[in-house]
């Protein structure tokens, strides 16, 4: 028999207790992991190029960059350039292999349409374990091919078949729905 846990909690319940071992948020690991994006690309990372690149304010951009800086994972002078420290380098490359590998995970079931948004919702709360064991996924999906095509051939004539009228199955029905 499966051994079922106990202690049960919400999807909010579960990110109130990550949260109490985190020390940065999601947003800054979203700001860390672009300044390391653009730090590789571009060289040098300015606050304007980063607001650009998430879609926020400068303002915002700078508010962020100072806690960031605070805790020792950036260097940063007002309007000068944003560096990454040693620390923030080996967190920065951490947070940009984990957006890879879920996102690989994600393209991997035959996600498209909302690949980057479920990659952002996913990444900041999936576990390490976890993390390591899709890591294992995408690999064996990688050196097998085969059993990929088999499984793109599989997906894509569940879908069919569920999205058919004929099968009494709608676009809105429910994964977790039976006939």
């Amino acid at each position: 028999m499966v051994s079922i846990e106990e202690d049960f909690h919400t999807v909010r319940g579960y990110q109130l207790l990550s949260a109490e071992k985190k020390v940065l948020t999601s947003s800054m690991e979203d700001y860390l992991e672009m300044i390391y994006r653009i730090s590789r690309e571009e060289g040098e990372v300015r606050v304007n190029q980063l607001a650009e690149r998430l879609n926020v304010r400068p303002s915002s951009a700078t508010k962020v960059v100072q806690k960031l800086s605070k805790l020792g994972l950036v260097t940063y002078e007002k309007y000068g350039a944003v560096g990454l420290s040693r620390q923030g380098k080996v967190l920065g490359e951490f947070l940009l292999q984990r957006h890879e590998v879920i996102q690989e995970f994600l393209q991997n079931l035959g996600i498209e349409e909302m690949l980057l948004k479920d990659t952002e919702l996913i990444e900041h709360d999936v576990s390490h374990s976890t993390l390591e064991y899709i890591k294992i996924f995408n690999q064996f999906f990688a050196e097998h091919p085969q059993i990929k095509n088999r499984y793109d051939q599989y997906r894509r004539e569940k879908l069919k078949n569920r999205l058919n009228p004929e099968n009494g199955l709608s676009q809105s029905s429910s994964i977790g729905e039976s006939r």
